[in-house]
């Protein structure tokens, strides 16, 4: 069990694969880091994106079938930095999320604590 008073950040994970989801959660916890969520739908990801308090997220690109082009939107109008994971090798998505970071899945576990170190270190500069 982790001491959750030294958090490095509170962070969303939206993944609709649980196993995918968990191992997430154990990455990022063990670096030091506060798992909101995780969501495994878009109803329960734009929810958590709208009403917790969020420091950056993770988002899987594709959420059972859906894209989750609104989840990014509600983080982006609250200024919350995130990174876009996808096991798929079609990365087409709006131009407007086009520069946004990328994770291909799986990662490994530094790629994906070093991804979401980075979104927290660029909102600091």
């Amino acid at each position: 069990m982790n001491d959750h008073s030294e958090d490095k950040g509170r962070i969303l994970v939206v993944e609709d694969s649980p196993v995918l989801s968990l191992r997430a959660e154990d990455i990022l916890t063990d670096r030091g880091f506060f798992i909101v969520g995780p969501a495994y739908d878009m109803m329960q990801a734009i929810d958590l994106a709208k009403r917790e308090q969020i420091d950056a997220a993770v988002i899987d690109l594709n959420i059972r079938g859906e894209k989750s082009f609104d989840v990014m939107k509600t983080l982006e109008e609250r200024g919350v930095p995130f990174v876009i994971t996808s096991g798929y090798a079609d990365w087409s998505m709006p131009e407007e999320w086009r520069e946004r970071p990328r994770l291909q899945k799986p990662f490994e576990d530094d790629a994906l604590a070093g991804a979401v170190r980075d979104l927290l270190r660029s909102e600091d500069d």
